[in-house]
């Protein structure tokens, strides 16, 4: 391809509305245009990142034993109804009328619809197991859309759902995807950590994230380096220590004037805040819920929503709390009623708690679990933190940032129960079959590539990915001998089934090198009157800082070694 002939511009000054580096250099080098909020056009350089990225799943998914198949966008929104998904999806998801007043919805994700096709094609355990994956626009009607496209309401996603007869075989189709995962990012050049994960609107009980660590991602991960243990931040889990507090002594109530947060009471009492138990609440799908837990800990709101299977929560309002009764500053699970009381485990690890007493600035010494109160629910709702014990070895936990660049889901038979997906077994009884779905975001991982591969003047391709292998880059095209031998040297590496971008714009020598570096092409030719001297051209790394002199009728074969090395 001739740069001439190129469509879309490189720009020299940094795009005002990007804020983080993939969104500005895909702007800068003409790869993206912003049709509408989380809405992009992909012009030729980026299409062709996207493609090569396709390709390198469908051939992952296909070697894994996949069948592609294509499912609708628009979908009946009765079939997400019949799941309740649509309630688990909320806003999120984008609903229509036809002409004749029919609701429906565009597919934000294809579980439904495929499992409906499933259902009606799969009578026998014979028929099964099954990997169907298609590679499909999505939409999402995300409220605050940013990053370019690392956060968009129209994308591109592979989707693979797998159909076994029982979990035993779903383990092995996930541990199948797993492994063809890893291989799709490996051929990437795009490292990634696997971390646990929350299921989120998906549903499932079980999942793993992908993360390309880079600290621009939104995604906060904990890890721990002793034992390997890592999870995405709603989802990760510590040590909750015991507290010492001594044998079980009777409660007794203390004045705390003017004392309403759990560090003001802590220091007053002089007890440390582990030995606090603190008052949160929310309200879930429109009823007041009461967490409590451990002072010295945060509520994970994630771990509450799933531990409700609530679609929609939010923290209470004082005036929602003060109406329900409540003392705010002062409350605590002690006598409470007719409210739903949601208890951290922490609460069980130690005694002689200091709680609110529910009535203004008075306090609760020596409250124990579950002698003085009920929980309805126990359970981990704590956010684990960079600094805490891990749960698995003991050792400190780490934190790092990252990029999801896919997901994968344990469904189990939730969602084909809802819609009637059953199979025949040998003794012939009906069972729902058991299901896993796997997703990747193709322009999320083209984002995430630049964000973990860029320096301060570009982009830095991985060879496997990057739109064309090699920068062909004449400088003074008037020199008869070096246009010659431009022209030449194109036709020679296209011969050999390498991708060129060939600049045979009549430009400066720093413009081509800056739109060289920008564009991020792996390997940089450059002929020149200089080189040229020599009988040379000039060969480039993008990610190396030295040039290497080579000799002309060697040249072909230098590019495809540079290139194997980037």
């Amino acid at each position: 391809m001739r740069i001439s002939k190129l469509f879309g511009k490189t720009q020299r000054e940094l795009p005002a509305e990007a804020d983080t580096a993939s969104h500005q250099l895909l702007l800068k080098a003409g790869m993206i245009r912003q049709v509408a909020a989380g809405v992009y056009s992909y012009l030729p350089l980026a299409w062709r990142v996207l493609k090569k990225i396709e390709n390198i799943i469908r051939e992952e998914m296909d070697k894994a034993g996949g069948q592609e198949l294509m499912l609708p966008v628009l979908q009946p929104l009765e079939i997400w109804e019949e799941t309740g998904r649509d309630t688990a999806f909320g806003e999120i998801l984008f609903k229509l009328y036809d002409r004749r007043e029919r609701r429906l919805a565009l597919g934000p994700t294809h579980e439904e619809v495929i499992t409906e096709l499933v259902s009606a094609n799969v009578q026998s355990y014979r028929d099964l197991p099954l990997l169907l994956y298609q590679i499909q626009t999505k939409f999402r009607d995300e409220p605050r859309p940013r990053a370019g496209l690392l956060r968009v309401r129209e994308f591109t996603m592979k989707d693979l759902y797998s159909f076994d007869t029982d979990e035993e075989g779903l383990d092995q189709s996930y541990k199948k995807m797993l492994q063809a995962y890893r291989n799709i990012y490996d051929r990437c050049g795009l490292p990634t950590l696997m971390v646990e994960a929350d299921s989120g609107a998906i549903g499932g009980k079980e999942s793993h994230e992908f993360m390309v660590i880079t600290d621009s991602g939104e995604d906060e991960i904990i890890h721990c380096p002793a034992c390997g243990y890592s999870a995405n931040a709603d989802k990760a889990e510590s040590s909750k220590e015991k507290v010492e507090g001594g044998k079980s002594l009777p409660r007794e109530e203390v004045s705390t004037p003017g004392m309403y947060t759990i560090e003001e009471v802590s220091n007053f009492l002089k007890v440390p805040r582990n030995r606090t138990l603190k008052a949160v609440f929310y309200i879930a799908d429109g009823k007041l819920v009461f967490v409590v837990i451990r002072g010295d800990l945060e509520v994970n709101e994630i771990k509450v929503q799933r531990a409700l299977s609530c679609p929609q929560l939010r923290m209470a309002t004082e005036a929602e709390v003060i109406q329900a009764g409540i003392v705010a500053g002062a409350a605590s699970p002690i006598g409470i009623t007719g409210i739903r009381v949601i208890a951290d485990d922490s609460v069980t690890t130690g005694t002689n708690f200091v709680a609110g007493a529910n009535k203004p600035e008075t306090h609760l010494k020596n409250v124990n679990f579950p002698r003085d109160f009920k929980a309805d629910l126990i359970t981990d709702v704590a956010r684990a933190h960079a600094g805490d014990k891990c749960p698995k070895c003991g050792g400190k936990l780490s934190s790092s940032h990252g990029i999801e660049v896919g997901h994968t889901f344990k469904l189990g038979t939730f969602i084909s129960q809802k819609l009637g997906a059953n199979f025949i077994d040998q003794s012939g009884t009906s069972h729902p079959i058991v299901m896993g779905c796997y997703g990747i975001g193709l322009g999320r991982m083209l984002a995430a590539a630049i964000e973990q591969n860029h320096d301060d003047k570009g982009i830095i391709w991985p060879s496997a990915i990057a739109p064309y292998h090699i920068y062909l880059c004449p400088l003074y095209l008037e020199d008869a001998q070096v246009a010659t031998t431009a022209e030449k040297l194109y036709a020679e590496l296209e011969a050999k089934g390498l991708e060129v971008l060939f600049d045979d714009r009549n430009e400066s020598p720093g413009v081509k090198f800056n739109d060289a570096d920008l564009l991020g092409i792996p390997v940089r030719v450059t002929i020149s009157p200089r080189t040229l001297e020599k009988n040379s051209v000039e060969l480039k790394r993008r990610s190396e800082k030295k040039a290497q002199l080579v000799p002309l009728e060697e040249a072909v074969t230098a590019v495809k070694k540079l290139i194997k090395k980037s």
